[in-house]
């Protein structure tokens, strides 16, 4: 076994973290007969041979190796083997990235051929997969489907296979994996594209095992997503309730592994932890599939998902939320219904469920308002806590229901949030900038946040542990703290001492005249070299004072051609909050509206608009900046809702924002905490403005 590996000049060749003299040692270890010892080989292969999906010389050296190893039935957990050799000949480049170089560990850079030749290299040897569709280990049978379909030249012939291993397979999850591989060979080749759909068509409504239809007419879609039926949410409802009937009540505990010190290991029992329970896991998988071909038919997906959260299958019910936390992330829809029975989940007894459920509901905000009253009542029911501790809050998850309930807007937080501020354990920030859409009610708190900052210690962490705080301080008005605010201000360490000192000015801007006090200190930070600062100080000082002679002068000279966009951009905010008793400011505005960074623009033209009222040199600038960068359009939208009739130019792109279903910041392989946020923002927005205008109409 592995002949001829030590002919090979490991030292020479290389791997994320240096030379690869350490990769025989990992090459024999996944032929080991301990099986700790092959997990450790396959993280290592993962950590350091193909490090974050990178192909190095030694990963290409390595690849017969590999080979053989698959090729040997004697070696055990093969199925990893095959999955590594997967994603090392699976990466594909386009014809520009052909040509270049990817970055590598610690700025090295790796040539793009070497995904090309490991292709290639796999490629040649894939004829060792075949034999493995009926190997007697199903792990191995489990990944070879998807390998055939990746690696293998040879397209027909391995559709002609997967076809005929399926009339013989018996493991569910390899039949599932089999279908999978059949769509996947139809979306790489083309030529055999037509013969595929039609067959999965075939099978989706001829195979006796729901789960195997499910997952036909999943790939189907996949493949032929303009000629999905209008039907697939009654006919995939349908399957569901079939795959729940025949499964079995729950499935018995898995034989443990043992625990590994690796990132495979911990991979594993994630997997496992998930599936636990499950009769049948892999439905989710499916569904995901589904939804993605579904893609912008948002009705038919929220009728899925509402289908999936009645069901008395609470796996199904899970799944529906994981599902729709995507759903609901990229596009816009009418989704009371789904949030109102997501709320009900967190009643269920099965505690990964109640998790599933606070996680999403956490990210909604004011979307979260149909699960307000479960969210309360799931935060009534916790047993009572200590005296001053968090009680009905606690680290237990419960006090992610409390985000959620803040979030919403619901003053039903404010008496469990003022619970937590009085206890002595940390309370989370989420918490803490959630107070600002509470209302005058959450003015109770000012007291327990004086407290609180008073404790924080004027150390390097001062900055984490008191932005927080200071923040709903600036929600609530609580301008008793002005004390607290000041020691702050004053004592800020080095360490993040700007963003400290403008986290301060900005409680002290909330604080309005109440803040006076402060006005020495203000006017001498009006001079600070560091512009976030020096616009905070001068917000503060104007809000305490009303002096625009005061702070003109200071704002003006951040707005000055050549300095830093953000600078810019933080004078323009703060001279825009004046209004119209910073009208003297607008000739040093105006060239800002023809800087190359959008987000000055549009500062700029906002806040010319808000000083002088004129729209005649703002309205092009933002309906440009509008089409240019769809992440100023919350700003934009704000600008155009104050301007209402004369700002009736923008009708048009406000009515086609209103109608556009996607959300204007939806981003593909992740999302930010606040973006449906933010999006509903605009939707908001551009209804109030849409609204003035007509009615300036008539």
């Amino acid at each position: 076994m592995l002949t001829g590996i030590e002919e090979v000049d490991w030292a020479s060749l290389g791997h994320a973290y240096g030379p690869a003299d350490d990769v025989p040692e990992l090459l024999r270890g996944l032929a080991s007969a301990d099986p700790a010892e092959r997990e450790t080989a396959l993280d290592g292969m993962y950590g350091a041979v193909h490090h974050q999906g990178d192909v190095y010389d030694s990963t290409l050296a390595c690849i017969p190796f590999l080979l053989e190893l698959v090729a040997d039935p004697g070696v055990r957990d093969r199925g990893g083997i095959v999955e590594l050799l997967t994603s090392i000949g699976g990466i594909e480049l386009d014809d520009e990235e052909e040509l270049g170089e990817h970055p590598g560990e610690d700025g090295e850079f790796i040539p793009a051929a070497n995904y090309a030749m490991a292709a290639a290299a796999i490629a040649a040897g894939a004829g060792v997969f075949l034999g493995l569709v009926s190997d007697p280990d199903p792990e191995v049978r489990l990944a070879a489907p998807c390998a055939l379909a990746s690696l293998h030249p040879e397209p027909a012939r391995v559709l002609t296979l997967l076809r005929e291993r399926l009339t013989v397979e018996r493991d569910t999850e390899v039949r599932l994996a089999l279908v999978a591989a059949v769509g996947q060979l139809a979306l790489r080749h083309a030529s055999l594209r037509a013969e595929t759909v039609e067959w999965l068509g075939w099978l989706a409504r001829a195979a006796q095992d729901p789960g195997l239809r499910l997952a036909a007419l999943a790939q189907r879609a996949r493949c032929a997503p303009g000629e999905i039926p209008d039907d697939v949410v009654p006919w995939v409802t349908g399957l569901l309730e079939e795959i729940r009937t025949a499964s079995a009540a729950g499935t018995g505990p898995g034989t443990p592994r043992g625990a590994a010190p690796t990132l495979i290991g911990q991979v594993r029992e994630f997997l496992e932890e998930h599936a636990a329970g499950r009769p049948a896991p892999w439905t989710e998988e499916l569904l995901r599939t589904l939804h993605a071909a579904l893609d912008d038919r948002v009705d038919d997906r929220i009728a899925l998902v509402l289908a999936q959260l009645r069901s008395p299958d609470r796996w199904q019910r899970a799944d529906a939320i994981w599902l729709c936390g995507s759903l609901i992330r990229v596009w816009r829809g009418r989704y009371e219904e789904v949030v109102r029975l997501v709320g009900e989940q967190l009643h269920d007894p099965e505690p990964r469920l109640r998790e599933a459920a606070t996680s999403f509901l956490e990210r909604l905000f004011e979307l979260g308002a149909p699960a307000a009253d479960a969210l309360a009542a799931r935060l009534a029911s916790a047993p009572p806590g200590p005296a001053g501790g968090y009680g009905a809050v606690g680290r237990s998850g419960r006090e992610g229901a409390l985000i959620a309930l803040a979030r919403a807007g619901d003053i039903r937080a404010v008496p469990l949030l003022a619970r937590a501020l009085e206890g002595e354990d940390e309370v989370r920030r989420e918490l803490l900038y959630a107070t600002d859409g509470l209302g005058p009610s959450a003015a109770m708190l000012a007291p327990a946040l004086r407290r609180r900052l008073a404790r924080v210690e004027l150390d390097e962490r001062l900055y984490d542990r008191a932005a927080p705080l200071l923040h709903a301080l600036a929600a609530v008005r609580g301008a008793q703290a002005l004390p607290e605010v000041l020691r702050v201000l004053r004592s800020a360490p080095a360490n993040r001492r700007d963003r400290v000192r403008e986290a301060a000015l900005r409680t002290l801007a909330a604080f309005g005249p109440a803040a006076r006090e402060a006005v020495p200190e203000l006017r001498e930070l009006l001079a600070e070299e560091s512009a976030a600062v020096s616009a905070a100080a001068a917000r503060a000082l104007w809000a305490a004072e009303e002096d625009a002679a005061e702070v003109l002068p200071a704002l003006e000279r951040w707005l000055r051609p050549g300095l830093p966009d953000a600078d810019r951009c933080a004078a323009a905010r703060v001279l825009g909050e004046i209004g119209p008793a910073a009208a003297s400011a607008a000739p040093a505005l105006r060239p800002a509206l023809a800087s190359r960074d959008p987000w000055v623009r549009v500062r700029a033209a906002a806040a010319l608009w808000r000083v002088t009222g004129e729209t005649e040199e703002v309205l092009p600038v933002l309906l440009a900046a509008w089409e240019e960068n769809r992440h100023v359009r919350v700003d934009i939208a704000e600008c155009l809702a104050e301007m209402g009739p004369a700002a009736s130019a923008a009708q048009l792109v406000v009515l086609t924002e209103l109608t556009r279903r996607r959300r204007h910041n939806a981003r593909e392989g992740g999302s930010g905490t606040h973006d449906v946020h933010l999006d509903e923002k605009l939707l908001t927005l551009c209804r109030a403005a849409l609204a003035r205008m007509e009615r300036g109409a008539y």
